[in-house]
C-alpha cells in the first residue's frame, strides 16, 4: 500500500502524467466557438499551453483562467497557443469564456480521453482531470509539466518560464 501511495500526489498516478521530454499526445477537437483545434498544425506556428481544469466558473478555476486571461498577451506574443480543457460541455465553456472575457480557446472533454492521453485522471479514472498545465514545443514533445492544485498563479508562472527557455535560440 505505500508503495502504491508514493506513486500517487494529489490523486494523480505521476507515473502515469506526461513528464518533460515525452511525446505530447496530438488531437483536433472543436472549441467553445465551434473553430477546429489541431495541435498538429499549431505547433508549426509555436508552442502550445494545454492547460486541464476541473470546471468553469468554480472559484480556483475561475481564477487560473483569468490569470491566462490577463497574461494572455504576453504569452500569445511569445507565440504560444492556449488551450484550456475540462469536462465541462460547449455551452458552459461559453458561458465561461463570455463572463471572464477570455480570450484563448476551451475545449470539452467529457469522457475524459484528453485526460487519459496526458495520464492525468484522478485515481481509477473515475473523476475529471486534476490542475496540470503542459507547455508543448513545436517538435511535440513536453517541455513543461506542472500540476498544482492550489496555487492557481504558478500555471502561469511555469508557462512564462517555459516560454522564455523556448524563445532562446
Amino acid at each position: 500500500a505505500a508503495r502504491s501511495l508514493a506513486r500517487h500526489r494529489g490523486g494523480i498516478n505521476v507515473s502515469r502524467m506526461l513528464k518533460p521530454r515525452d511525446r505530447a499526445p496530438d488531437f483536433v477537437r472543436a472549441d467553445h466557438r465551434g473553430q477546429t483545434i489541431d495541435t498538429a498544425a499549431l505547433r508549426a506556428i509555436g508552442p502550445i499551453v494545454v492547460y486541464f481544469y476541473p470546471r468553469d466558473f468554480s472559484l480556483g478555476c475561475t481564477k487560473e483562467a483569468c490569470l491566462f486571461r490577463d497574461a494572455f498577451d504576453d504569452l500569445h506574443g511569445s507565440g504560444a497557443t492556449i488551450v484550456g480543457v475540462s469536462v465541462d460541455d460547449d455551452a458552459s465553456h461559453a458561458r465561461f469564456a463570455e463572463r471572464y472575457r477570455l480570450p484563448f480557446s476551451l475545449v470539452s472533454d467529457p469522457d475524459r480521453a484528453l485526460a487519459r492521453s496526458f495520464g492525468i485522471t484522478r485515481g481509477f479514472g473515475l473523476l475529471g482531470a486534476r490542475r496540470v498545465t503542459f507547455v508543448i514545443d513545436r517538435d511535440g514533445s513536453v517541455h513543461t509539466a506542472l500540476h498544482s492544485e492550489t496555487s492557481m498563479s504558478a500555471h502561469v508562472d511555469a508557462v512564462r518560464a517555459a516560454l522564455g527557455v523556448l524563445a532562446r535560440p
